[in-house]
């Protein structure tokens, strides 16, 4: 497949513009009144680039409508991180910073949900499927599942036994567990039995003794055979059979300093602002690099088909990992940014690569594609990708980009 054709043509960004929408931020019959709370992330979360204005609440759609012969949309959030997007049938549904967003392209309706519909948190950083229900993790609001109707929020927070209430991923592994990757810690629940307290397990630095690397997991993958992949703050982690193991920098995750110094995008170094931080940079030895280079922070994580794993890091490239070695592939190598921030595998196998530069493509071992502005992305720095049959849905700050396939 010749990816050029699933972006045909470059369209000027004022162009498209024009053709805008706004998602999310208000519709008929939403309630006004007091400002939606927002969850503040933990210092040292990869910055946002700068705002380009806060979108106010209209209903409807802005400009004249996209015409039929445009291969890309933009449908705009406001002020905000689009931190997930995720397809299920006929909604696509957005995680953003002020809230979650049900969009349904065929009929071109949406409803926000936010903490006036009955979530603790705005800040959304995981949608995706939970039991066939919808489930978010949110910035200090715990996980919550919707009800079959769509209508009601049941969350589930510290007091049920999750680790803490920032959640950043969760999965339902094949066997039927509920992993939940938080600030502190990783939980299991045996067989997703969220309402029995005997089935919540908590996983920790400590109570794994230092098998699980950090208590900050940004993301969970499932591999072959049951195994259950963890990116964290501190390196790679996996659990295997009821047994932890675990790389980091030492063992070969992420490219040396050396390599990648020379292109660092992001100077603000968070161990200045954060003790944690500072910590992490003394164990690894890295007190003089004073830059955002953390080579065991694990911003992304995804598995292919062939049980390969593949970890985007802070500063130090895209890792990839076939169970013995590690590979670290940087902007030397074709990669746009040595900072990575969201990977997805399509169901044609190949990689799509998030980064402040814009998305790059991997295709059999090599990147054969590099998107930006310029071909449809709302902003080259990208948190989130959803794939269908017939569009790609890219989230970045202040908005999604639908980019029509046409192979």
């Amino acid at each position: 497949m010749n990816i050029k054709h699933a972006v045909l043509g470059v369209v000027a960004l004022s162009a498209l513009l024009a053709g805008a929408y706004l998602l999310g931020t208000k519709h008929a019959g939403e309630p006004s009144g007091a400002p939606a709370a927002q969850g503040a992330a933990p210092a040292g979360h990869p910055p946002t680039t700068a705002a380009q204005g806060d979108v106010r609440p209209v209903a409807g759609k802005v400009g004249a409508a996209q015409a039929p012969d445009k291969r890309f949309t933009h449908f705009r959030v406001g002020n905000k991180n689009v931190k997930r997007v995720y397809v299920d049938g006929d909604h696509v549904w957005v995680g953003t910073s002020g809230g979650l967003i049900r969009y349904a392209p065929k009929t071109d309706e949406y409803k926000l949900y936010d903490v006036r519909s009955g979530l603790l948190s705005n800040g959304i950083f995981h949608v995706g499927k939970l039991r066939g229900r919808i489930v978010v993790g949110t910035y200090g609001g715990g996980m919550s599942v919707l009800d079959a109707a769509g209508e009601k929020w049941k969350t589930y927070n510290v007091p049920e036994g999750l680790g803490d209430a920032f959640v950043y991923d969760v999965l339902e592994a094949r066997n039927g567990d509920t992993w939940i990757a938080t600030w502190s810690g990783v939980n299991r629940v045996k067989g997703g039995l969220l309402d029995d307290a005997s089935k919540w397990e908590l996983h920790t630095v400590a109570s794994t003794k230092n098998g699980l690397p950090n208590d900050w997991v940004y993301g969970l993958a499932e591999g072959r055979d049951g195994d259950i992949w963890l990116a964290t703050e501190g390196g790679l982690a996996l659990y295997r059979q009821g047994k932890w193991t675990n790389w980091n920098h030492a063992r070969g995750l992420g490219a040396p300093y050396e390599k990648v110094k020379h292109a660092i995008d992001f100077k603000s170094d968070p161990s200045q602002v954060s003790s944690h931080h500072a910590k992490q940079k003394e164990e690894m030895g890295l007190q003089k690099v004073d830059v955002a280079y953390n080579p065991n922070y694990i911003v992304a994580l995804s598995v292919d088909a062939s049980g390969t794993v593949w970890a985007g890091t802070w500063g130090a490239g895209l890792a990839r990992f076939d169970g013995r070695q590690f590979r670290n592939l940087t902007r030397d190598d074709g990669l746009p940014s040595n900072h990575v921030f969201m990977l997805h595998h399509d169901a044609k196998g190949r990689l799509w690569i998030g980064t402040n530069n814009g998305v790059a493509v991997m295709e059999g071992g090599k990147f054969v594609k590099l998107l930006t502005t310029r071909d449809g992305l709302f902003a080259n720095s990208v948190f989130s990708m959803a794939s269908t049959p017939d569009a790609l849905w890219i989230g970045s700050y202040g908005g999604v980009a639908q980019i029509r396939r046409t192979e």
